[in-house]
């Protein structure tokens, strides 16, 4: 078994893109602090409460010659050592102390995120042409407190626990 699937980086901004690392955060049912949407109708609410996306595909995409980076998509919570490409609505992780929150739905990319990839292809991060490299969202079901390098466990829909 590797190491410990962890929170690689907290992401917010005001409003917009980027969104940019800060070392820790409050997370709630409505979101994380100081983090705020541009876009309230396609992004935020109880079931988009928070963006989340893998350390991992992010790195695969800069080796396509893509220049994306961790919070440049949007996403609030930069995961690490999880296999993305399992992840799937419905899921649950549990970050750090307190947080636990349930996978909801995959996140369509929109043309904000086009100036992170090549030929402006946005599209390459969209689950309906790409399985397992979209970003996913999700609602929170514990508060509590995230700091960059909590550790992350995952419980599937099948109801087995993995790290």
């Amino acid at each position: 078994m590797g190491p410990l699937p962890y929170l690689y980086q907290i992401n917010c901004s005001p409003g917009g893109l980027p969104k940019l690392p800060v070392p820790e955060a409050w997370v709630s049912v409505k979101g994380m602090d100081g983090d705020r949407h541009r876009n309230r109708v396609l992004h935020g609410g109880p079931d988009r409460a928070l963006c989340l996306f893998s350390l991992e595909i992010l790195e695969a995409l800069q080796q396509e010659g893509h220049t994306v980076y961790a919070g440049a998509s949007g996403e609030n919570l930069t995961l690490a050592g999880l296999d993305w490409t399992q992840m799937k609505p419905g899921d649950h992780l549990r970050i750090g102390e307190g947080v636990h929150i349930e996978l909801t739905s995959y996140c369509e990319p929109c043309r904000h995120n086009a100036r992170w990839f090549m030929g402006e292809n946005y599209h390459r991060i969209s689950h309906r042409h790409h399985p397992g490299w979209s970003r996913l969202y999700a609602r929170v079901l514990s508060e509590g407190h995230v700091r960059s390098g909590d550790p992350v466990w995952v419980e599937t829909l099948s109801g087995k626990e993995s790290t």
